[in-house]
């Protein structure tokens, strides 16, 4: 199922072909996504995004677009550096912790030595997470050591061939090898699969585009479109730290982000089907068609500056994770 899945996401040069793929596949693999994200989502850190900053998303989205990757690569770099990162982070947290209970002197500097490494690596964890996603993603043109030393050498790192594969190896090590996560992208594209099984007639090619332009924008302004959706959420502009928190599970779920970018694509292109696609994704994700407007709202207030579908909060927002309803129907 997990091949299935990450098979519907892989033709990014002449883009995915909708409409070819049968029903009990594409339920199958809605189901797959949903428990994916859920799982994910209940298992969720504390520091979760703290390494989805624009200027590290914009870096590797230039670095993959350097090397002509697609356009899944560039977002499972992303993921992969964030996963790994929040590893080496716990494990700081973690060594820290084991010192002081055990009374061990010098546990400040062995903190800091750590912290000194991550910090030193980092663009080498980077590189090699952008290596990582390019042999993930089947490209005839993967990332080699030589393409990928080159680069690190313009930036006046003196790496080794040995040093890159090793940090090829931390990574997946730290990550137990598990580095397979579907990225947002192929929640869109199956859910632009379902939608045209659903007898929504929208012009699958232009909708496609649009959406992947958003959704780099909603990862190159992700603190700036979810800060606003928490405002909305909140119903207030000064959101306390505790409502910050809460509100981490928002900002990392996938499906959210899928549909509110389908509903954003929509109503950009054809906004005459934009009510009935909401309530479409509403019954095939759970999702209230509150929550779809109100993330299609924050998005088109920074596209656009305000010119965005606005509706009062009435039914509670967005459901609970559990409360969801996988259906093509």
């Amino acid at each position: 199922m997990g091949s299935q899945v990450r098979a519907a996401s892989r033709c990014r040069d002449t883009g995915p072909v909708f409409g070819k793929v049968a029903p009990e596949v594409i339920e199958d693999m809605l189901i797959h996504l949903a428990t994916e994200n859920e799982r994910f989502l209940s298992e969720l850190s504390d520091q979760a995004g703290c390494f989805k900053e624009s200027q590290i998303v914009e870096f590797i989205f230039l670095l993959s677009e350097k090397w002509h990757l697609g356009q899944s690569a560039r977002y499972q770099a992303v993921e992969l550096l964030e996963r790994f990162m929040i590893k080496q982070v716990e494990q700081i947290c973690n060594s820290s912790r084991e010192n002081v209970r055990s009374g061990e002197r010098g546990q400040g500097s062995s903190r800091s030595s750590l912290q000194d490494q991550i910090y030193s690596t980092f663009v080498l964890r980077l590189v090699s997470c952008v290596q990582l996603a390019s042999k993930l993603s089947l490209h005839y043109n993967i990332v080699n050591s030589d393409t990928a030393l080159k680069f690190l050498q313009s930036l006046k790192y003196s790496y080794t061939k040995q040093e890159l594969l090793e940090s090829e190896l931390v990574i997946l090590k730290t990550l137990h090898f598990q580095i397979e996560v579907s990225t947002p992208l192929a929640y869109v594209e199956l859910l632009l699969e379902v939608l045209g099984h659903n007898g929504c007639l929208l012009p699958a090619e232009p909708l496609h585009q649009m959406c992947v332009q958003l959704l780099d924008f909603s990862y190159l302004t992700r603190d700036t479109i979810y800060g606003t959706l928490l405002k909305i959420a909140i119903e207030n502009s000064t959101p306390n730290q505790l409502q910050v928190t809460k509100f981490l599970t928002v900002k990392e779920d996938f499906m959210l982000l899928a549909v509110g970018i389908i509903s954003t694509s929509v109503f950009i292109l054809s906004t005459g089907h934009w009510q009935q696609v909401v309530e479409h994704l509403h019954r095939i994700t759970g999702i209230t068609s509150q929550s779809i407007l109100e993330f299609s709202y924050a998005v088109l207030k920074h596209v656009v500056g305000g010119s965005a579908p606005k509706q009062h909060r009435r039914d509670g927002g967005r459901t609970a994770p559990g409360d969801r309803a996988v259906s093509l129907r």
